[in-house]
């Protein structure tokens, strides 16, 4: 028998005993009858009163603990449905109150599972928006409205652990690329200061790495040197000015570009003259940067020209025929290749520009001109001094035909003539004194170019009362050569030049 069962068996055994004890001081007491009845009924209605109140609290706590049990079984439904777990289940027969119990607990459990998901989803939506602003990343896509669950906050979790590692990559590799942009800015203070390469040794160990103590070490090199270049800023902007003409060459400025910065030439060397030098600098370092292409293809054409017109030159050389190593083959051939490959370069350069132009909407400029035009002005000037060489050569003919016309063909040197045997000095001395007097009894010579005897072009003397007769050379035709051995009665040597008479030597 249950505890319960006893006690209630006992309450009525004391209920009983106490309406006994009444009646006892009743009867001792003399109350009538119908008073007792009286008083039995007022005892009767305490104790109904008590009861049925004790009785409505109890069937108040059975309602209370049904209704828990029905709204604890929504929520566990519903919590099961968001948690993305099974439904729960009672196992086994129970009570009302352990159910309702049992119930709440499990609500309970439940909603802190939630609010946690729920927290730890949102940590994680903050994190992923922080490190997807640093790496220009899209955001992870997760409904932040329900709640996730287990397994697509694993999933989340890897995401952002792998966001992480990235950022940590990315730090590094910017890390290493502000070391190794100090390390730049090193060098070039260091080249525009003119530092010694001993004092650059010294800070050898900091030029490589990019761990915080190597980078701390090269920004105190840096601070260093730009205090340096504030007391050298003379010296700077010399050699920055350097760095600027360099500049404009690879950018292929003309003069009015390269006048157009005024600060150039000024001589006030402050410390608002540098800031004007470097933000040229850089300013022409991005253009040239932007334009690096086109620039190379130009500067392509351009040493492809010069090696054009060096052909060209040595083509019209009329020493080249001098050449005995075979050279001149050569030489020959990479010209027409040459005259071959600048087309083909200037078509790819044209359609490049085109493309360039109509991209910026401005026209792309070479030395203060398109560079269509000024490849256009190039040719023409070579057409026009190829013309201009031609008109020298040609006039230079027309002179030398003139010459010959007038003073006879040019003479060979001695060393030219072949099959004639030196005379020795007696020889050559018995033939000037012995025939001089004969030749010029029959004809009129003059000397020239260092001794050369040229017959003059006017008509011998004829003999005594005959016709005079021309000369041979005016008439442009040469008159026959006698043999080259055995002819030595008909020559004449003249100051170490020996002729055949009648004729000019070629």
């Amino acid at each position: 028998m249950r505890r319960s069962e006893v006690l209630a068996e006992e309450s009525i055994v004391c209920l009983q005993k106490a309406l006994n004890h009444l009646r006892e001081i009743w009867e001792l007491i003399g109350i009538p009858e119908d008073q007792r009845l009286q008083r039995t009924e007022v005892v009767k209605k305490h104790i109904k009163e008590l009861l049925d109140m004790m009785i409505a609290e109890e069937e108040s706590l059975k309602e209370r603990l049904i209704k828990s049990i029905s709204v604890c079984q929504k929520e566990l439904n519903t919590l099961c449905s968001e948690l993305h777990v099974e439904p729960f289940q009672e196992e086994g027969e129970t009570t009302i109150l352990q159910l309702e119990k049992d119930l709440r607990t499990q609500v309970e459990l439940m909603r802190k599972q939630k609010k946690e998901r729920k927290q730890e989803l949102k940590l994680l939506q903050e994190q992923d928006q922080e490190l997807c602003e640093i790496l220009c990343m899209p955001h992870y896509d997760i409904d932040s409205a329900s709640v996730p669950s287990l397994e697509e906050l694993n999933q989340f979790r890897q995401h952002v652990t792998t966001l992480r590692e990235t950022k940590l990559e990315m730090q590094k590799s910017q890390n290493e690329a502000v070391c190794e942009g100090l390390r730049t800015q090193i060098r070039e203070l260091w080249d525009r200061l003119q530092i010694p390469e001993e004092e650059r040794e010294a800070v050898a160990t900091i030029m490589s790495g990019s761990k915080a103590k190597v980078r701390k070490a090269l920004q105190l090199e840096v601070d260093r040197l730009e205090e340096l270049k504030m007391q050298n800023m003379k010296k700077v902007i010399e050699a920055i000015r350097v760095e600027l003409v360099q500049y404009w060459d690879q950018c292929f400025y003309s003069q009015e570009q390269r006048q157009a910065f005024a600060p150039f030439c000024a001589e006030d060397y402050t410390e608002s003259l540098l800031q004007l030098h470097d933000a040229e600098i850089v300013r022409l370092k991005n253009y040239y940067e932007v334009h690096k292409e086109l620039f190379e293809g130009v500067q392509k054409w351009e040493e492809t020209w010069r090696l054009f017109l060096e052909f060209e030159r040595k083509a019209s050389d009329p020493n080249r025929f001098t050449n005995r190593g075979g050279n001149l083959l050569k030489e020959e051939k990479q010209r027409a290749k040459l005259q071959k490959m600048l087309p083909k370069l200037e078509e790819e350069l044209k359609a490049r520009i085109e493309l360039w132009e109509q991209e910026h909407s401005k026209a792309f400029m070479v030395n203060g001109q398109k560079f269509m035009e000024y490849v256009a002005e190039q040719w023409e000037m070579h057409r026009l001094e190829k013309e201009r060489a031609k008109q020298e050569r040609q006039l230079k003919n027309k002179k030398q035909t003139e010459t010959e016309m007038l003073y006879g063909s040019a003479p060979r040197t001695p060393s030219k003539r072949r099959g004639l045997a030196p005379n020795t000095p007696g020889k050559a001395r018995k033939l000037n004194t012995t025939t001089m007097s004969n030749a010029t009894a029959n004809s009129s010579i003059r000397p020239i170019f260092g001794g050369t005897v040229y017959h003059s072009p006017v008509s011998r003397l004829p003999p005594s009362g005959s016709k005079p007769v021309a000369a041979s050379t005016c008439s442009g035709k040469k008159t026959p050569r006698t043999g080259r051995h055995g002819a030595n009665k008909e020559n004449l040597e003249l100051n170490g030049s020996i002729l055949s008479e009648g004729s000019v030597p070629l």
